[in-house]
């Protein structure tokens, strides 16, 4: 692709990155063909291709984002799986992180759109305020519940309220987001659990190695048990497990909403904790079971590239990060006989297009024992993406509804996955099923099949009580 910038305009790092990102392309298309919502909109601006043209466009004029731009930016899921489609190697990534940050500095967004993004950026990555949020959202979710009952005749308040919780919500866009939001809480809130207090996790038998693992922001208050049942199986196979002392979030979040300085400054704070452990006693490896933040987390060391006091850091931590799949994969899991049970593994976006890592999780799983299958339409995204669910919810409920079809047509007993946001996304669209399928992650049903508990999600689905045949093996 042609490029027009100026030398003045190229002596700024991040244009200068872009512009080469933009070079590369070569208008084939190809990305059309794997870009989730070009397939639901068939729209060319809700393309990667349409959508480098408005980038390249508003890059090369220097101008504020238009509401053009950042309309079908923000509609964009950064799935990545145009990057894993694209035969020339643009690099979309880089490309749509620089927009969204160009777009935050410089458009001015509606005061509900401002308010809502300010509330998600400043709730969810902080675990303790998020505990607290989901415990609102739950007594909003219940008040909903019966305010879509209520028969009252002839009262105002009633009407009103029910005009609210139904058809005003689905069209007003504050109230929509809300509502997706209060819908994405779960029905129980977990304890919390005894990792909350971090330390140091001592290996079991002769130690086979040292590593970190990321405790994450959601997930440690969405579902704790896959934290726990990391540490069980790392530390059954040898491996000390650590919490950093000051570890935060990532930025993984922020950094995808374009709040680039508290991305950075989030990320500068773990990168620091980590270094700590790293030049401490030594690590092996920083695992992390959120792919989305492991996406994240493998890319510092471009995030900091012209950083002088973060740069090498950041490329030290980038260097030994791996998905927890990754690290089971080079300690050699022992093998367990078949059971029976037949999981089909959803592939994260962020795990197959972000770190390019397709094999390892079904490997591993087929070495547990399990019967492993994958769903048709596989490259596409669920419609989870960081807050994607909560922005943009009609379409990312269109994309749950395909992904949940998808997956029944292999009939699984279980549905795996490597990411929080992926797992809560598809029990959503399980909900009210006939057919509910339990959604575990990857490394609970490892843990399991090597001597640990029965996943929460399987007990809590009945499989404590199936006939003992399909188990036996796992327990």
């Amino acid at each position: 692709m042609q490029t027009n910038f100026s030398l003045a305009q190229l002596a700024d790092p991040a244009i200068a990155t872009s512009e080469k990102i933009l070079r590369t392309c070569v208008h084939c298309g190809f990305c059309t063909a794997t870009c989730p919502t070009y397939q639901l909109l068939g729209d060319e601006l809700d393309s990667p291709r349409g959508r480098i043209y408005l980038m390249k466009e508003m890059f090369e004029t220097g101008q504020p984002a238009t509401a053009e731009v950042v309309k079908h930016v923000d509609r964009c899921l950064s799935c990545l799986s145009c990057m894993t489609t694209c035969p020339s190697g643009v690099h979309y990534m880089h490309l749509v992180d620089h927009a969204r940050a160009h777009i935050e500095k410089t458009y001015e967004r509606p005061w509900h759109d401002r308010l809502v993004r300010a509330v998600l950026a400043n709730i969810l990555p902080y675990p303790t305020r998020f505990r607290l949020a989901l415990a609102g959202g739950f007594l909003a979710k219940k008040a909903l519940s019966v305010v879509s009952v209520l028969r009252w005749k002839g009262r105002a308040a009633v009407a009103v309220s029910r005009k609210a919780a139904g058809p005003i919500a689905e069209r007003v866009g504050i109230l929509k987001r809300t509502r997706a939001m209060i819908g994405l809480s779960p029905d129980r809130l977990p304890a919390r659990s005894h990792l909350d207090r971090g330390g140091v996790h001592a290996a079991e038998g002769p130690k086979r190695g040292r590593v970190v693992l990321l405790q994450g922001c959601a997930q440690p208050v969405l579902q704790p048990s896959i934290n726990e049942a990391t540490v069980r199986l790392l530390t059954r196979l040898g491996v000390e497990v650590v919490f950093a002392k000051g570890e935060g979030c990532c930025g993984a979040l922020v950094h995808h909403m374009g709040r680039e300085e508290q991305s950075h400054g989030q990320a500068k704070r773990t990168i620091d904790a980590w270094i700590a452990e790293m030049d401490g006693e030594g690590l092996d490896a920083i695992v992390i079971t959120a792919s989305g933040c492991g996406t994240t987390i493998k890319d510092y060391g471009f995030m900091f590239r012209d950083d002088p006091a973060y740069a090498e850091k950041a490329a030290r931590v980038s260097a030994i990060a791996k998905d927890v799949t990754e690290y089971l994969t080079s300690l050699g899991v022992p093998a367990a006989a078949p059971n029976g049970l037949v999981v089909t593994y959803h592939s994260a976006c962020s795990m197959q297009h972000g770190q390019q890592i397709k094999d390892a999780p079904k490997n591993l799983l087929k070495a547990a024992g399990f019967t492993v299958k994958e769903p048709p339409e596989g490259h596409l995204c669920c419609g989870s993406a960081g807050v994607y669910n909560i922005m943009q919810p009609e379409i990312a409920g269109r994309l749950r509804d395909r992904k949940v079809a998808n997956l029944d047509k292999t009939r699984p007993d279980v549905v795996a996955a490597g990411n929080i946001g992926c797992i809560t996304q598809i029990a959503k669209g399980y909900e009210g099923k006939d057919r509910a399928v339990p959604i575990v992650h990857t490394v609970e049903l490892l843990d399991w099949a090597s001597g640990g508990p029965l996943p929460e999600a399987l007990e809590a689905a009945g499989f404590a009580r199936r006939p003992a045949s399909a188990l036996d093996a796992a327990e």
